[in-house]
């Protein structure tokens, strides 16, 4: 095959049966006459993790003024059947529940939800400036997904997180 000067092209790699872990893939090229590509080998990490988790978890743009979505990761194999996220005021009083059928269809990988909230209760009434509280519950098959905490989850811990509205 023989590709113009400045044509781009792409490589797919997909492995079969990693272990759980961390991996490195590098890529070295050449032309032709073996001029290299670049300086070094392209690099990428990425990480292999079998089990059915939820991780990186969080509202983008936090904080907002007129809409966020979530974004998140799920693992293994599994599409969840049930995602529900709660938002709650700081002293605990329910004020929106997003169910999975708003959410929208989610896939194994990165995620970010087709929904996006504009900061408004279940009655449509538009919430205060401020910090509010989520809380996150996934299922699959009738069984909680856990949460796999990464040193990126600052914001999101044992199922909460913290979002802010800013009008």
């Amino acid at each position: 095959m023989s590709l113009a000067e400045n044509e781009n092209f792409k490589i797919q790699f997909q492995p079969e049966a990693l272990e759980d872990g961390e991996y490195m893939l590098q890529v070295n090229a050449s032309d032709a006459s073996g001029n290299p590509a670049g300086v070094g080998p392209y690099e990428i990490t990425f990480e292999v993790v079998s089990e059915s988790t939820i991780t990186h978890f969080y509202p983008y743009p936090n904080p907002f003024s007129t809409s966020t979505r979530f974004v998140f990761t799920l693992t293994g194999s599994e599409i969840p059947d049930q995602i529900k996220i709660q938002i709650f005021t700081v002293s605990g009083k329910l004020v929106r529940e997003i169910t999975q059928d708003e959410i929208g269809p989610v896939r194994v990988g990165n995620n970010i939800t087709d929904y996006a909230w504009d900061g408004r209760d279940e009655f449509g009434d538009v919430l205060a400036n401020g910090t509010y509280i989520y809380s996150v519950q996934v299922k699959a098959n009738g069984q909680d997904l856990g949460h796999r905490g990464t040193g990126k989850d600052k914001a999101f811990n044992n199922d909460f997180g913290k979002l802010v509205i800013i009008r």
